[in-house]
């Protein structure tokens, strides 16, 4: 009897974790106001569009700066990215290690130069930068700093609409990049061919 209700017992804390969690007012004005708050709820036609599925901005509200800052983040990156990888298939650095020869297209270039030793700089350099740069950018997340703002706005519009217009911008060529990224890298593995990938 007594292992019988041990049993019992247990099974039902555990039917806890399947409750609805209750949501206090907090969470729901901050559930309210994320898309408020932040440029970038609008879709590549310029209209009005709220897409959080996992609810994200509601469980972790206080990260949602943070997850801004990744986004922009990764947005640059892949804008960097497409680029990098267009210019990779047509033109290289002096050197025999990044020839032609050497590395005939651009999805080569991880495998060939792991080989000969500079992807450990890469590695050494992103390192550093996410240890001097990226690391304190986070805290200063807490202490009011804009997600993705570094101070350099020697070339942001003068207007507070423009900068608005410039940082939703921003947010979609980054959507669009890391979407573009992902199918170069796709259509070069699958086709075999370097740019235009086809």
């Amino acid at each position: 009897m007594k292992n019988s209700f041990a049993l019992v017992a247990a099974f039902t804390a555990g039917v806890s974790a399947f409750a609805p969690a209750s949501i206090s007012s907090n969470n729901v004005a901050s559930l309210n106001s994320v898309f408020d708050d932040y440029e970038g709820a609008i879709d590549y036609r310029c209209k009005k569009f709220e897409f959080d599925p996992l609810k994200l901005s509601e469980t972790y509200a206080p990260w949602v700066p943070f997850f801004r800052e990744a986004e922009l983040r990764h947005g640059r990156t892949a804008m960097l990215a497409v680029l990098g990888y267009i210019a990779a298939d047509n033109f290289r650095l002096p050197g025999e290690m990044y020839s032609f020869e050497n590395v005939p297209r651009a999805v080569d270039a991880h495998d060939a130069l792991i080989a000969n030793g500079p992807n450990l700089q890469v590695v050494a350099w992103i390192g550093l930068f996410d240890l001097v740069i990226t690391a304190p950018a986070i805290g200063a997340l807490n202490e009011g700093r804009e997600p993705g703002d570094f101070g350099w706005t020697f070339v942001a519009p003068d207007t507070a609409e423009g900068f608005k217009k410039k940082r939703e911008s921003e947010l979609l060529n980054g959507r669009l990049a890391m979407i573009a990224i992902g199918g170069i890298a796709t259509q070069t593995v699958l086709s075999g061919h370097g740019f235009p990938y086809v």
